[in-house]
């Protein structure tokens, strides 16, 4: 093996190298009338309203399975109104049992509870318990959708349009991160009783047990919410909210790579933003990520426009460890997408260096403690200790090799969290 040396660069170089590997090279498998910029993502601070993290978050974007979160919004708004009880039954169509996964698996004639519906949504963001939910409470699918959009607007969601009530592929369902946090704030004030229902970790429903897809629930502290979603022309989605030291934060991510890179992508901007609140600078400088920006091309449609809705892909929200499957598109827009374009196989192969040390020993202790760290992104990993004598000093360097991008960016987004060393580099 040939060892490159790594070039020293400051902590905020890598951060800003890691968001580049990571959204620059995402190119959606979308219609032909359809192309979305991958990414977009905000954080907000929920009592102030105060910006801590912004990047495309006015665009159009499709909102996959986070479309639930309205579902539930009016859910928990007829249930507050005494149109709905949590111990109500609602009888499976077949139109809601014919629907692609993720799903309970309910058959035709079957009945659920509300607050069954609930928990099905929020933990394994069940297809048929949302259109279950939607026939009941408005007779039909294309109706609640109706009464979703209108229940956007007076939130304020202005650029949002909904068609259906799970979130599976439709052209004309787009949102932005913008109206994504105004639902997930109106959720968590205007329903504070019901709100709890988003930290469920597990629902157990006939002998079968679901986990909840939001693994921030389990790896960050704080999270008590929200939702998370996934289909083709969206990428990986998340909706976050995680409270600490009394102040709250809700965070939107739109387009991941793999659900594995968002969750890390919204861990590292959850960390910057409650820096922010104690008085550090922003640690992200967003003029440094525009050249990875895909322009995009959504455009909102006519709200009475109901299209025929098309089947992208099966809506498994948030599979693993899958990634987002890529199309390259028919005509490319410039020299730099068509770079990003390029055949898997061509792809380089990278190193990461974890540190330097005067003993060997040291150097594996470091190995060692980097894979529990980033165990994910080194499961392919080969990992060495390579000695090094400079003016007669001789110097051990802890290293992986064998990576892709998107493992560089996982691991050093985790190994950073620990304030660990992570210093990429092309292998030769």
């Amino acid at each position: 093996m040939r060892f490159t040396l790594f070039t020293l660069v400051s902590s905020r170089t890598i951060r800003a190298l890691s968001i580049l590997l990571l959204w620059g090279i995402a190119t959606l498998a979308m219609s032909p009338s359809v192309q979305a910029g991958p990414y977009s993502a905000l954080v907000v601070e929920v009592e102030s309203g105060k910006v801590l993290y912004e990047k495309n978050a006015d665009e159009l974007r499709h909102p996959a399975s986070l479309t639930k979160m309205m579902t539930l919004y009016l859910v928990f708004e007829a249930l507050s109104r005494g149109e709905l009880n949590l111990n109500d039954n609602m009888v499976a169509s077949a139109f809601a049992v014919s629907k692609p996964p993720s799903r309970l698996g309910l058959k035709a004639g079957e009945t659920l509870t509300v607050e069954e519906g609930i928990l099905g949504l929020v933990t394994q963001s069940a297809n048929d318990a949302a259109t279950v939910i939607a026939e009941t409470l408005g007779g039909s699918e294309p109706a609640f959708a109706e009464m979703m959009t209108e229940k956007a607007r007076q939130l304020g969601m202005s650029s949002t349009v909904f068609r259906n009530a799970q979130g599976l592929p439709n052209p004309n369902q787009v949102t932005t991160a913008w109206d994504m946090y105004r639902l997930g704030r109106a959720l968590l004030k205007h329903f504070p009783h019901y709100y709890s229902y988003f930290s469920t970790e597990n629902f157990w429903y006939r002998d079968h047990k679901f986990a909840n897809h939001n693994h921030l629930l389990e790896n960050y502290p704080g999270t008590d919410g929200i939702k998370t979603g996934f289909i083709n022309s969206s990428g990986f989605n998340l909706v976050a909210s995680a409270k600490r030291n009394g102040v709250r934060l809700i965070g939107v991510v739109f387009g991941g790579l793999s659900h594995s890179i968002r969750d890390a992508h919204m861990m590292e901007i959850l960390d910057d933003g409650f820096a922010q609140m104690d008085g550090h600078e922003p640690a992200f400088h967003l003029a440094s990520l525009d050249s990875t920006h895909f322009p995009t091309m959504l455009r909102k449609p006519l709200e009475k426009s109901v299209g025929r809705q098309r089947i992208e892909v099966e809506e498994q929200d948030d599979p693993e460890p899958r990634m987002l499957r890529t199309t390259k598109p028919k005509k490319l827009a410039s020299a730099r997408e068509e770079a990003i374009a390029l055949p898997e196989e061509r792809e380089p192969s990278w190193e990461i260096r974890v540190g330097v040390f005067d003993q060997a020993k040291e150097a594996q202790k470091r190995l060692t403690e980097a894979h529990k760290t980033a165990p994910f992104a080194f499961r392919h990993a080969k990992s060495g200790v390579l000695s090094h004598t400079i003016k007669g000093k001789k110097t051990y360097i802890a290293y992986f090799n064998g990576l892709s991008k998107e493992e560089v960016t996982l691991a050093c987004q985790s190994l950073k969290r620990k304030k660990l060393e992570c210093s990429p580099s092309v292998s030769g």
